[in-house]
């Protein structure tokens, strides 16, 4: 962006015939902080037009000054034939417009030029050239998990704030939700590894994805293409930008991209995992010429696609049942078959929109930056919980939700001679986060529900005679329309101040130190509600004791005439029957001390023959909050560090060391399994706050800390570039959020410690060809998780980060004699195999003596294992008129895979499903430029 503002500066000067009014090297270049606030309407609309014009009004008073990237006059000199090359690429990594190169940060550049060769649509297909990040999706399209070094947030809880943080001009996206569609018009994309928080002002503990779109442009010029490929996939983008006035130019683009499912419901034949989004973003770009520049984004997208499909990987004896009822799902060992059975028809609407303002103003040695931002999100979503055809139940885990931000950004930067430059600057962040969402039973429920007791209970009970026994009226347990229905309401307001000190000690050796200040307070607000029967049936009530006494006395008569006639077992009625008529005495004490152990023990919460019957408790009460235990609130605050040497070695080579930490808030639990914390539970029962059924769990998790301790070596030659990074890296309390059947149970892992190296680099033999590699390695383990799902998993290696990861890549760039070009390029990702899960919770069984043993989940889940081997190329013919042709091609392999895992839901038992990935995909695209 700093090359495209120089540049076009020069362009402005030869067209005016006069040279340009910047210092000789000076850059200009915009960069936003996103945030939501409750500002909306027409209303909200004028207030933020209000507050972006006080804010660029400061701007331009001499005394109120605020700075962006000071060091731009400073930027080296590159050479236009270089600027996408290798090291020499300039990026904002330290909000400095700096070479690659000279940049001391763990960070990988993908630039405009690989973006449309590879045939890179999103974040997600950009994992493929990235290999220290990876993007996962789950069941829904929001459901999206962006990783840096093998870590980040689950995005199936909204009061989960991502480890990773997402920046869009600046422009920071609360959730991953926020940018899942395709990507704009772009310049670059920068990921930055490891901690931020000296230079974001919100949540970067595991890094960073800045993602840098082109600036309106001086000179006329534009793009238009469309594709057209496998799966009726069409993808139809334009660009156009020029000026209005010497000192206004704008920018207008849009895309849109279709493509028909790739996965076969066997129920209807409908297709699933289908592509169906559209986006416009426009520019105004405010530039005197001389000191001051504004530009005002605005941009929308939606989203309206039936994700996603899961596949059954291993049946369990209730998978009979379910077929029983009428239900299918697929056949073991067709996962990848891409035929999946579902009685809904799912949906994924998401709708983005947001403006943002920068102004930059540059005064002497120093320059002001102000970055105002407004966004909102709307999801809307449905799909099928049970992932079979029988119509047991619908909903989703993120129903109807609604997200507004707000935030401001100001930074006072310095480009002085001396040997001492800063920035510093202020963040302020308010969002308001509203989601709804329900789970309601269908159907076939209650022929299923029956079908579950009657199994447990060996044919002793069924559904009728669970309500018969319970003493409520026939077919109220288990009715199609009953669910749960969950509502919360988050307002996060949070500021933090950060800064850093570049000190050159000598002309080679440069330090740095950096402290980032912040709060954050966030007020929750639910109202959850069930309206499932059975689920709000207190078993262990008093007016239940008859019942119970009834069970224990049949119970204890069934063990006592089993062990009298030596069966080694408890008899059955035919011999309870037989043994009564033959030994009516014996049969008498036994039914004497039968009738006083119920006696005894009918109000007996441990010996409660019902207690069983919880299983079917599918969706019981949740106790809301606040109230008079639970406030709802978290006030947090964190002091974070960096401290850097950076040492210019020779001219090409440089290396420096760091230590950093970084600080992500409370995160609250936004689902319907939101609980009491075990000491909020017991004064909530004290208190008589207590609701049928209610259990202790998670309502929050506690602040996640991150360290780094990194040292890199940075390298750029004539025709090479090579960066390697060794880093030790921990997180304290890491929030996971781990599916577990039936609900997602949110923890804070004690310790998580990675060990890894990173190398990326390129040569360029000939002119025309080039090569890259990227490596990552990652020796992840959990120093201390005591509580998690599958038991303590303390000293264990995390599963599901893969330990190698790779990306190779190739371009062959041929000018030929008429101007035109000939591009071939190729990359291959590799991913060594990994383990998916660390254990699968359905598989936990208890031991002689009590206790529960976890280490059966564990084994069930060794099996599981996922590696991946992505091939993707493409070929281009350039007129030198502006016209190109295309074929390309994705996973050109048909490399197919997993790739995560989860256990059944509802009572499945055994039952493993999985989300498998997307097959080959290949088209043509015509593109024109001007």
């Amino acid at each position: 962006m700093a090359y495209q503002a120089a540049t076009r500066s020069r362009e402005r000067a030869h067209r005016d015939g006069a040279c340009p009014k910047r210092a000789p090297g000076s850059r200009v270049f915009w960069r936003g902080v996103s945030m939501r606030s409750n500002f909306t309407g027409a209303a909200g609309a004028t207030r933020f037009t209000l507050l972006a014009g006080a804010a660029s009004l400061a701007l331009a008073l001499p005394g109120a000054a605020f700075a962006q990237d000071a060091q731009d006059a400073e930027a080296p000199a590159v050479d236009e034939a270089d600027i996408d090359n290798g090291n020499q690429i300039i990026v904002t990594a330290t909000k400095r417009a700096q070479t690659l190169q000279d940049t001391p940060v763990a960070v990988t550049v993908t630039t405009a030029a690989t973006i449309e060769q590879a045939q890179i649509r999103d974040i997600a297909d950009l994992s493929t050239v990235v290999p220290s990040l990876r993007t996962s999706q789950l069941q829904s399209a929001f459901a999206t998990t962006f990783s840096i070094r093998g870590f980040g947030t689950d995005g199936n809880n909204l009061g989960l704030e991502p480890s990773v943080a997402m920046f869009v001009d600046g422009v920071y996206r609360s959730r991953a939700v926020g940018q899942i569609s395709d990507l704009p018009n772009l310049e670059r994309v920068e990921v930055l590894r490891g901690p931020q928080s000296t230079l974001f002002g919100k949540n970067a503990s595991a890094g960073v994805i800045s993602l840098v779109t082109s600036a309106p442009s001086f000179e006329l010029e534009g793009n238009a293409e469309l594709s057209y490929g496998n799966f009726d996939a069409v993808v139809a983008r334009a660009y156009i930008s020029g000026p209005l006035s010497d000192t206004i130019a704008v920018s207008v683009a849009g895309g849109l991209n279709k493509r028909d499912g790739f996965v076969t419901n066997g129920f209807n034949g409908d297709d699933i995992n289908d592509r169906n989004r559209w986006f416009t973003r426009a520019q105004l770009l405010f530039d005197n010429g001389n000191n001051f520049t504004f530009r005002v984004i605005a941009d929308y997208d939606e989203l309206d696609e039936k994700c996603c499909a899961v596949a059954n990987l291993r049946p369990s004896p209730v998978t009979g049942l379910i077929q029983s009822i009428g239900g299918r799902l697929n056949a073991p060992g067709t996962q990848l078959d891409d035929v999946v059975f579902t009685d809904v028809v799912p949906f994924n609407r998401v709708k983005n929109w947001g403006v943002s303002g920068q102004a930059d103003y540059q005064f002497g040695a120093l320059s002001l930056t102000s970055i105002t931002a407004y966004r909102e999100t709307s999801i809307r979503a449905n799909q099928d919980v049970d992932f079979t055809s029988a119509a047991l139940a619908t909903g989703a885990n993120i129903g109807q939700s609604d997200i507004q931000t707000f935030t401001q950004e100001l930074r006072l930067a310095s480009d002085f001679d001396g040997p001492l430059n800063f920035l510093v600057g202020g963040y302020y962040f308010n969002e308001q986060l509203s989601t709804a969402d329900q789970i309601l039973y269908g159907r076939d429920f209650r022929a299923y529900a029956n079908g579950l007791i009657a199994g447990a209970s060996g044919g002793a009970l069924t559904a009728a005679s669970v309500e018969q026994l319970l003493g409520v009226a026939p077919n109220t347990f288990w009715q199609a329309g009953q669910g749960f229905f969950n509502q919360f309401d988050q307002d996060n307001e949070a500021f933090s101040l950060f800064g850093q000190v570049d000190f050159e000690v000598t002309d080679r050796l440069t330090l740095t130190v950096g402290a980032n200040y912040t709060e954050d307070a966030k007020d929750v607000s639910s109202n959850g509600r069930t309206t499932d029967a059975f689920s709000q049936i207190n078993l262990d009530a008093p007016q239940f004791a008859p019942s119970r006494n009834l069970l224990l006395r049949q119970g204890a008569v069934a063990s006592g005439v089993g062990q009298a006639l030596r069966l080694g077992r408890s008899a059955t009625a035919a011999e309870i029957g037989a043994f009564a008529a033959a030994n009516a005495a014996a049969f008498g004490q036994i039914n004497a001390g039968a009738t006083a152990f119920a006696n005894a023990n009918q109000n007996n919460p441990a010996a409660n023959p019902l207690g069983g019957l919880r299983t079917f408790q599918f969706l019981p009460p949740i106790l809301n909050i606040p109230n008079a235990v639970e406030d709802g609130r978290t006030r947090d605050d964190a002091v974070t560090y960096l401290a850097r040497a950076n040492y210019e070695v020779t001219d090409t080579v440089n290396v420096y060391a760091s230590y950093a930490t970084g600080f992500k808030a409370s995160s609250f639990n936004l689902s319907r399994d939101s609980r009491p914390l075990p000491g909020d539970f017991t004064r909530a029962i004290s208190q008589g706050l207590g609701v049928p059924n209610l259990r202790p769990g998670t309502r929050f998790a506690l602040p996640e800390e991150s360290t780094v301790y990194e040292l890199g070596i940075k390298g750029a030659w004539e025709r090479a570039g090579a960066n390697l990074t060794v880093f030790l890296q921990t997180l304290e309390n890491f929030q996971s959020n781990t599916f577990v059947g039936d609900f997602f149970v949110l923890a804070n892992a004690g310790e998580v410690e990675t060990f890894g190296i990173e190398f990326d680099g390129y040569v360029r033999p000939t002119n025309e060809l080039t090569l890259s590699l990227a490596l990552t390695y990652l020796d992840p383990k959990y120093v201390s998780f005591v509580g998690s799902p599958v038991g303590d998993l303390s000293g264990q290696p995390v599963q599901g980060v893969h330990p190698l990861s790779a990306s190779f890549g190739a371009t062959w760039d041929k000018e030929l004699a008429n101007g035109d070009r000939f591009i071939v390029r190729g990359d291959y990702q590799y991913e060594a195999p990994v383990q998916i899960l660390d254990g699968l919770v359905n598989f936990i069984t208890t031991n002689p003596n009590g206790t529960t043993n976890f280490q059966t989940a564990r084994d069930a889940a060794r099996e599981f294992t996922r590696e991946v081997n992505n091939f993707n190329a493409s070929i281009t013919y350039a007129l030198d008129m502006g016209l190109e042709f295309t074929l390309w091609g994705r996973n050109l392999l048909d490399d197919r895979f997993i790739s995560t895992i989860f256990p059944g839901v509802g009572g499945q038992g055994q039952a493993i499903y999985g989300y498998p990935n997307q097959p080959r995909t290949y088209g043509g695209l015509i593109r024109y430029r001007f």
